[in-house]
C-alpha cells in the first residue's frame, strides 16, 4: 500500500521526473493528503474580502468625523482568522510645518502587521527534499496604491530551521511611492528563493500596510498573498 501512495504522488507531480528524492521512510500517504508543491501555503490570503483582479475599492473622503458619542476608529475591518496582527502607532510628523504656524490636524499614522508561519514538514514535504533538493519557493503579494504616504507597505519573509528561530535566508521588500501622480490601483510584489541551503523547516511571512487617521479613518489594503512550493529548483 505504501508503494501504491509513493507511486501516486510520483503520478500527481512527475518527482522521480524532476529529480526530487523519494525515501521510502516518507509517509507517502500524508504527502498525497497535505499536496504541499503548487498549491498556496497561507491561510486566508485575502483577509479584507477584495481581489486583485477588481480595482480596489474607492474611500469617498467626506471631511466629516465621527458622531460624538461613537468613537473614532483606528483598525482596518476584515477576517484576520489564520494571521496574527499587531499594530504600532508612528510619531507625527512635523518636519514640514514651518515655526510659528498652528495646525487643527496633522495625520496620525500607523503599521498594520499581519503574519503567519508556514510548518513546512506539517504542509506534507519532507527532510530530503528540502534538504537535497531545495525546491523553489514563490512569494507573491498584492498591495493597495493607497497614496497616504510614501511608504504604505513592507513585506518580511524569512526561511527559518528546525528551531523556528534560526533565519537561513531571507527577503524583505519596502517600495517608496510616487505621489507625484495619483493613481489607485494594485500593485504586485514577488519573489523567488532557490538554493536556500538545508535545513529551512518554516516560513515566517509578514507584510505591513500603513494606515491613517486623520478626523476619518484611510487604510491601506493588501489581497491575493501566496506561498507556494514548486516542483522545481534553479541549476
Amino acid at each position: 500500500m505504501a508503494a501504491e501512495w509513493k507511486q501516486k504522488c510520483d503520478s500527481e507531480w512527475a518527482l522521480g521526473a524532476n529529480g526530487v528524492p523519494m525515501p521510502d521512510g516518507v509517509d507517502w500517504k500524508y504527502v498525497c493528503e497535505k499536496k504541499p508543491f503548487e498549491r498556496n501555503l497561507l491561510q486566508n490570503p485575502s483577509p479584507y474580502g477584495v481581489s486583485h483582479k477588481t480595482p480596489p475599492p474607492e474611500h469617498p473622503v467626506t471631511g466629516v468625523p465621527p458622531p460624538i458619542d461613537q468613537p473614532p476608529r483606528f483598525e482596518p475591518d476584515g477576517n484576520f482568522s489564520g494571521w496574527s496582527t499587531s499594530t504600532e502607532v508612528l510619531p507625527y510628523d512635523t518636519s514640514g510645518i514651518p515655526p510659528g504656524v498652528v495646525i487643527c490636524h496633522l495625520p496620525q499614522h500607523r503599521w498594520f502587521s499581519l503574519e503567519q508561519r508556514v510548518d513546512l514538514k506539517a504542509e506534507g514535504l519532507w527532510d530530503q527534499v528540502l534538504d537535497e533538493f531545495q525546491p523553489e519557493i514563490v512569494i507573491e503579494d498584492w498591495y493597495e496604491e493607497s497614496q497616504l504616504h510614501k511608504n504604505i507597505y513592507v513585506l518580511e519573509v524569512k526561511l527559518l530551521g528546525a528551531d523556528g528561530k534560526t533565519v537561513i535566508k531571507e527577503h524583505t521588500c519596502s517600495p517608496e511611492e510616487d505621489l507625484e501622480c495619483y493613481s489607485h490601483t494594485w500593485k504586485k510584489v514577488s519573489h523567488v528563493f532557490s538554493n536556500y541551503g538545508p535545513g529551512v523547516r518554516y516560513i515566517h511571512f509578514l507584510h505591513k500596510l500603513k494606515n491613517q487617521f486623520m478626523v476619518e479613518f484611510f487604510n491601506t489594503k493588501v489581497t491575493d498573498s501566496s506561498l507556494v512550493i514548486k516542483v522545481t529548483k534553479s541549476v
